[in-house]
């Protein structure tokens, strides 16, 4: 396996590069500049799912990621810092890593909805996500906040409080691609309850891509709400009709999905 990491600036020229086998760690000096981009690349031969444990700023978590293509991220700034630490991607020095990632960390169940650097433009680390709706386009209720790890949700509008939110839109759906088959056994979902600002979804309804469906009551709560299921072979679900509770607020959200399971 052969792993690179870039930091690119607006016109692709390479302000750092290094690149290793197995595992790398990179130190980016200077500060990011609007336009920069973090870069990420392996090579493997023979290898038919690459998984990497992948850790692009010091504050941000390290996730077990599958590879599917080069990872191009966008380092984010004004608007986009919003659903980010203020400690992420600032100051003059930055620590970047990666590596395979190991049998154990791969070979049990887990949260396979997990990845904080997801983005909307990305196809290199999977799991990704994408919806039909965001509340007004604003990063901090964008789909990527409901797969962040990020369970805080007495409030709304600012880091940590991100959220996937849905414009009203009774319609709204949103879309989880695994980018592989995994065998998924649960389901857990963490609603936003900033009451009395926020109403929430007395029903719900999760689509898999085995064409089997699940329709999931829910309790005004902040806390997790796990569904439990035979287990099944699926790549992808969408988490939709979702049935506001009668409540004065217009304003349910997701602040979190999880989705137990292991590797096919």
């Amino acid at each position: 396996m052969n792993l690179s990491i870039s930091v690119l600036g607006p016109d692709g020229t390479k302000k750092m590069e290094k690149s290793s086998r197995q595992e790398l760690w990179a130190v980016y000096d200077g500060e990011y500049q609007e336009g920069d981009r973090i870069e990420l690349s392996c090579e493997t031969e023979g290898t038919e799912k690459t998984f990497l444990f992948v850790k692009l700023d010091d504050a941000m978590e390290g996730t077990v990621l599958l590879y599917k293509g080069v990872y191009s991220f966008p380092i984010p700034f004004a608007e986009a810092r919003m659903s980010y630490s203020p400690s992420s991607f600032t100051g003059k020095r930055h620590y970047l890593y990666v590596r395979e990632a190991t049998g154990a960390e791969t070979g049990g169940e887990r949260n396979l909805a997990l990845n904080p650097y997801d983005f909307h433009g990305n196809a290199g680390l999977y799991p990704h996500t994408w919806a039909n709706v965001e509340t007004r386009g604003e990063s901090v209720f964008a789909s990527r906040n409901a797969v962040d790890g990020l369970l805080a949700n007495s409030f709304h509008g600012e880091w940590p409080y991100t959220s996937w939110g849905i414009n009203r839109d009774p319609d709204a759906e949103f879309h989880l691609e695994f980018g592989r088959e995994v065998i998924l056994s649960s389901v857990g979902i963490y609603l936003r309850a900033d009451f009395p600002h926020d109403a929430w979804w007395k029903e719900g309804t999760l689509s898999f891509s085995d064409g089997s469906t699940m329709t999931l009551e829910f309790k005004k709560t902040g806390g997790e709400q796990r569904f439990r299921f035979e287990p099944k072979k699926v790549t992808s679900l969408v988490f939709h009709k979702l049935i506001k509770a009668d409540d004065p607020s217009p304003f349910p959200a997701l602040t979190q999905l999880t989705a137990y399971g292991k590797e096919a």
